[in-house]
């Protein structure tokens, strides 16, 4: 088992393809990997097992007296699917507890791609509250715990996605980030992850979405243990469904055309408000010094205006429109956040305490308009300056977290490090999680590697490069 718990989706489709594994054996592999850990972990909130191993068994069926599919590139690959996408008879209740009961009975956009890629879903992960916080703990499920470390957070809000993939129970699986809800987790816990260009993955079918049509900070993008299986599952994500205006139809280009010699890395090594601990640093050191080896050009800078990343993203996406996240959690019925915060002290609350925060702050925010205004036009700026610096053969080294996971409920105080994530969604730029290494703590560390919009490719042969030369994921010991 621990063989095929280890390989990537690419290498187990092959294996299938070629009759040398059976759909079923690698089904049954992460089903019994996802039995051993998920107790400690909870991070595979609700299971499709029995209907997993049937799915398994007709693509055996299927390969007594056929070739494979050759549009179906996962074909008999088990994977696993972020709670907050439809997944047909899984619940979508986006850790609300007013939504408990709510089954779907059509697949996301997304999930559906991967399935008629070949992919077998084996079940939905945790999130937090609403995807809007960095641990994944609801009033549903209640908490994931780290599979290096249970004591320590994975992240949020894919971070159920992040753990269960990283622990071995499934070789890839599907995120959403408007934040850093892919990237986030994908570094504390040690594996691949990748948020799109802006528009490039319709979000459609997701709880909660992103209603308005003209930006694109919301990104759907795929979870891996191995980098190789990335890009195929871009591919298969990518491109407009007719649902979600906001998707594009952006240009694929391709990793192996990559000259990694022609490059120009800027690293930049904290956003000037809230330094990187050494263990960041040193990944980050790392990684620049892996690319100088393969002939790029490394530039040491900084850049001022990511001091105000928080402001910045917060600013552009109340610009954005859409329903408030007050709004979101009161479900359509009456909601008073003076009242949820009695509730809570009283234990009777159905809300966690960062969704009453983030609510109560959001009120705050209102009183401000033109300052609000001031830093959406700093955003573009800002957008427009990492644009020109970075070029079509440019790509940024920048740290996803101030430090490893931190231990449960850390991340209140203070409560906005995420931005080293967040602020790259409002840029709209692709980006790519990459693990590197563990730090002193015995917990995964790693980097983002960022790049203009569309150079996808770019961001994910420099993740392959970087696995190439430095190890990328460690299957945790259980």
């Amino acid at each position: 088992m621990k063989t095929l718990i280890t390989q990537s989706g690419t290498q187990l489709a092959t294996a299938i393809r070629n009759k040398t594994l059976r759909s079923r054996e690698a089904v049954d592999a992460h089903i019994e990997r996802v039995l051993q850990v998920n107790p400690r972990l909870n991070a595979m909130v609700r299971d499709r097992f029995d209907e997993a191993r049937r799915e398994a068994d007709a693509a055996d069926d299927f390969l007594k007296d056929n070739p494979a599919p050759a549009d179906q590139p996962f074909f008999g690959v088990p994977c696993s699917i972020k709670e907050c996408f439809a997944l047909r008879g899984m619940p979508n209740t986006g850790g609300l507890v007013s939504r408990v009961g709510v089954e779907v009975t059509e697949d996301a956009t997304a999930v559906a791609r991967m399935r008629k890629a070949g992919a077998i879903p084996l079940g939905v992960t945790n999130i937090s509250e609403l995807c809007m916080w960095m641990e994944s703990n609801n009033m549903v499920y209640g908490r994931t715990g780290n599979p290096y470390n249970p004591a320590h957070i994975v992240g949020g809000s894919s971070g159920g996605e992040a753990a269960i993939i990283a622990a071995g129970g499934a070789p890839f699986g599907l995120g959403s980030d408007i934040g850093g809800s892919i990237r986030m987790p994908a570094f504390f816990n040690g594996i691949f992850g990748h948020k799109p260009t802006g528009g490039l993955v319709p979000n459609t079918g997701q709880f909660p979405s992103e209603e308005s049509g003209d930006v694109r900070y919301l990104a759907t993008g795929p979870m891996a243990r191995r980098c190789e299986d990335i890009w195929p599952l871009v591919n298969i994500l990518a491109g407009p469904d007719g649902q979600d205006h906001s998707c594009l139809d952006w240009p694929l280009g391709d990793p192996t055309s990559v000259d990694l010699s022609s490059l120009k890395v800027y690293c930049i090594p904290h956003n000037g408000r809230v330094k990187v601990s050494q263990d960041v640093r040193y990944a980050q050191d790392r990684a620049a010094r892996a690319l100088e080896e393969a002939g790029a050009n490394v530039v040491w800078t900084e850049i001022p205006e990511l001091k105000h990343s928080f402001e910045i993203w917060s600013a552009m996406l109340k610009a954005a429109g859409g329903p408030t996240f007050k709004e979101l959690m009161a479900d359509g019925k009456p909601f008073h956040s003076g009242l949820e915060v009695l509730k809570m002290v009283t234990r009777r609350s159905e809300h966690t305490f960062p969704a009453l925060g983030l609510a109560i702050l959001e009120s705050f925010t209102k009183l401000t308009p033109g300052r609000n205004r001031k830093f959406v036009e700093q955003g573009k700026a800002l957008r427009q300056q990492l644009v020109d610096l970075l070029g079509t053969n440019g790509i940024l080294l920048y740290p996803p977290y101030p430090t490893t996971a931190p231990r449960h409920n850390r991340p209140l105080f203070p409560p906005f490090n995420w931005v080293y994530t967040a602020i790259l969604n409002v840029m709209e730029l692709p980006v790519t999680q990459v693990p590197i290494g563990f730090g002193r703590s015995g917990l995964p560390s790693g980097i983002q590697v960022g790049a203009v919009h569309g150079n996808d490719h770019v961001t994910v042969a420099v993740a392959m490069e970087l696995e190439r030369q430095l190890g990328g994921w460690t299957l945790p010991v259980s």
